[in-house]
């Protein structure tokens, strides 16, 4: 598989001339969402594809996790999206002859997504067997504003002659089991069929499927309805696990056959069939309701509401430009509508990861919803709060206090089957806890209103029952494993150290400002005293002779990777054992330099630049995650052109497909990253301090870059040109913002600031050969 030819345009993704070749990546390029249901790109008549899905997210299958020796607190249950009935089919055969353009090469075959509109267009023009030319238009969209609707516009036209079609519209059960790496039979029988049919009901323009995973209970109802132009004959007919509406016209040349189609999908974990199927066909009505063009004018004002709050435009670069658009775009739409469940790795456009939310979706995407989407963020932190149960069990499990949180999971429940990159992975939980506090930070709101508090405490419980006081005072974290995925089980890593420290604190802090709540969850003045002091004591590993903080202790007095002898053996953890790498000084993701930036008090510039070069030169990017954390460091150590060029890897992982793997879903915190690699590095934003702060950079591949921040109500246009920085009220109070160190007033008159004198650059950092930024 390649990555699609993608043209290049401000407000749109048009693939010109679609290829089979790409048609797995854009299958993810072109999905649609809302956070509540979301679509593969699949063609109309699905086939040629790579992996045909319908998702709601929280529906899911478990199945048994197996290992070949047992142990203790092993996770016993994995987990999997399962793809629920599909409504998108819609087959069409002409003269006798199916549409297949294996079989027959068109004319014309391009897709376009709109920005604006929320809508994926296609067009196709080809020559049936027949003689006759025609020319099929079809508009796909996910509802932002009825999270349970999608709908398809299909307009069919004989261009230069007669034709006799027939439309086959399907409801299907998902044929499409997840893929799970196991052998065990029983995996297999748990995932190739996940779903019981409970009912199915026709009338004459649709009908309705009922189904229930078969071991988590899940029930998903769906429900279809036609409306059709032109039609000679529409009838439907039920079989054991599909409802068929099939539409029949003889078309002279001129002639147009139009159908909307409009579904209607509900889930629960409790109700009824029957509760079910009647909100799938209410949500079909609601769809109905005003027609396809009430629809797409409901779309169009729901992301023209987004766009204002929330554009993005950089000068200089229009593929940038374009990437940042749609990046901002498929992450607020993996998040419009969620509701009690997670936002996963790869949102609702593939199966890739089984459909696990981790720690990179509060680390990434959470503090961009809080930025530009508060209310989106909201939902995603009031499902992580509801999990804290799951993760006090967890830590019983494991004889800790407090509360661990899931690395990998969909309901909340730790799913993975290697401990030393899951339950040794601690730092998931000051991730966790530090989206609560930076979007308390963003928007003002009290940490009680999500649950934020007591994930802080709960959190500061754990952290001081997996430390270690020696007998010098240090507080130490043993046996755990940093962000890097690669060096695992070690002592001391500094990422999760200094981010231990800062939940700490945070607890303590939030204690302090709420002493009644504080004493409901049990807080004592001694257990705040005992977290401050820890966190004053947490010990910070140092290589003096080098000048280096190590990534943990004795990081650095690994044996070197041989990176230019193993330039072709990338992922490194495909050609390599973990016994190997796990000691060498290879990174597959930013660990240390993650730290730079979301610790960024507890090192001096002088710091930054020593631990960035040395990092720098030893970190491979295996993982997308890091792109986006070198963009943000690299711009703090006053290299633009270097963060720039880590922006833009970011921002066009999945338009390019820099990673070959983008036919699984997209990277939802990449694409997030972009948008921080943005503001947060070229922007010099930080959101973690009371006042909104700034210290902007233009490096000389940009002209202008502008994007909006929500903050504390307001919303502000943020706009850097060489000229300097101009900061716009849009809406709301205007705040103070602090800009290189001086203190502004926002309104809506707007202010300017001189950007920094020009300072000499210093040296840009190397990376290992062949792992240069990729763009």
């Amino acid at each position: 598989m390649t990555a699609p030819h993608l043209d290049v345009a401000p407000w749109s993704v048009r693939e010109p001339h679609v290829s089979a070749a790409g048609l797995g990546a854009a299958e993810a390029i072109f999905a649609l969402s809302n956070g509540y249901v979301g679509i593969r790109g699949t063609l109309d008549e699905v086939e040629p594809c790579v992996e045909r899905g319908t998702y709601l997210a929280g529906v899911h299958e478990t199945h048994p996790l197996v290992y070949p020796e047992g142990g203790y607190g092993h996770s016993e249950e994995g987990q999997a999206i399962v793809a629920v009935p599909d409504g998108t089919p819609l087959r069409l055969v002409v003269d006798g002859a199916a549409l297949d353009v294996r079989e027959t090469e068109p004319e014309v075959h391009e897709r376009t997504l709109d920005l604006r509109g929320g809508t994926l267009d296609r067009r196709v023009r080809w020559r049936a067997p027949s003689g006759t030319t025609l020319e099929l238009r079809t508009r796909r969209l996910v509802s932002l504003t009825e999270r349970s609707v999608c709908g398809i516009r299909y307009e069919l036209r004989a261009v230069d002659g007669p034709a006799h079609v027939v439309v086959r519209s399907e409801l299907t059960v998902g044929e499409t089991p997840p893929e799970v790496e196991s052998d065990d039979p029983r995996v297999a029988e748990a995932l190739d069929n996940p779903f019981t049919v409970l009912e199915s009901h026709r009338s004459r323009t649709g009908g309705t499927l009922a189904v229930r995973t078969r071991r988590t209970g899940i029930t998903v109802a769906t429900s279809m309805e036609h409306d059709v132009e032109g039609a000679a004959t529409v009838e439907t007919e039920t079989g054991e696990d599909q409802v068929v509406t099939t539409v029949t016209a003889a078309l002279a040349a001129g002639d147009r056959l139009g159908l909307t189609k409009t579904l209607g999908y509900a889930w629960s974990r409790d109700a009824t069939e029957g509760s079910m199927v009647d909100r799938a066909v209410a949500a079909v009505r609601s769809g109905r309701d005003g027609g396809w063009e009430r629809l797409l004018a409901d779309q169009r004002e729901a992301l023209d509401a987004f766009w204002d709050r929330a554009d993005v435009e950089v000068d200089g670069d229009p593929e940038l430009q374009q990437a940042l658009r749609y990046d901002l775009f498929q992450v607020y739409c993996a998040a419009a509508q969620t509701s009690d469940a997670p936002v996963g790795a790869k949102g609702l456009t593939g199966a890739g990861y089984n459909g696990h939310t981790f720690w990179d979706v509060e680390g990434f995407v959470l503090p961009v919803l809080s930025l530009v989407a508060p209310a989106a963020a909201e939902r995603l932190l009031r499902w992580r709060a509801s999990t804290l149960d799951a993760a006090r069990e967890r830590a019983g499990v494991l004889e800790w206090e407090g509360a661990t949180f899931a690395w990998r999971t969909i309901d909340g429940h730790e799913v993975s089957a290697y401990w030393p990159a899951s339950t040794a992975a601690v730092h998931v939980n000051a991730d966790v806890a530090r989206a609560f506090w930076l979007h308390a930070d963003v928007t003002g709101q009290d940490l009680d209103a999500l649950g934020g508090r007591d994930v802080l405490v709960e959190t500061a419980r754990l952290w001081m029952s997996l430390g270690h006081e020696d007998v010098d005072g240090g507080w130490h974290v043993f046996g755990v494993t940093g962000p890097d995925e690669y060096t695992g089980v070690v002592d001391d890593n500094v990422f999760t150290n200094l981010m231990a420290r800062r939940n700490l604190l945070r607890a303590a802090d939030a204690c302090d400002a709420a002493p009644e709540r504080a004493r409901q969850l049990g807080v004592t003045d001694e257990e705040v005293t005992a977290w401050r002091r820890a966190a004053d004591a947490v010990h910070v590993p140092w290589d003096e002779h080098r000048g280096v903080h190590p990534a943990n202790e004795s990081f650095t007095t690994y044996r070197e990777w041989r990176f230019a002898d193993k330039r072709d053996s990338y992922p490194v953890e495909e050609h390599q054992h973990y016994a190997k790498f796990y000691r060498r000084q290879v990174v597959k993701q930013a660990d240390l330099v993650l730290a730079l930036w979301w610790c960024r008090d507890d090192f001096t510039d002088e710091e930054v630049a020593a631990d960035l070069e040395y990092y720098e030169a030893r970190t491979v990017r295996d993982s997308s995650l890091s792109a986006a954390a070198q963009a943000v460091v690299c711009a703090r150590a006053q290299h633009p052109d270097l963060a720039l060029r880590y922006l833009r890897e970011a921002a066009l992982v999945d338009l390019r497909d820099v990673q070959g793997d983008t036919a699984e879903g997209l990277h939802l915190a990449s694409i997030a990253g972009a948008w921080l690699a943005l503001a947060a590095g070229l922007g010099g934003l930080r959101e973690d301090r009371e006042q909104l702060e700034l210290a902007p950079l233009l490096p000389t591949g940009l002209r202008r870059t502008r994007y909006h921040v929500t903050w504390r109500g307001a919303v502000l246009r943020v706009e850097t040109t060489a000229d300097g920085t101009a900061l716009t009220l849009r809406d709301g109070p205007g705040p103070v913002a602090v800009v290189d160190g001086r203190q502004v007033v926002v309104d809506r008159e707007g202010v300017r600031v001189p950007l920094r004198a020009a300072a000499p650059l210093p040296e840009e950092p190397t990376q290992p050969v062949g792992r240069e930024p990729r763009t």
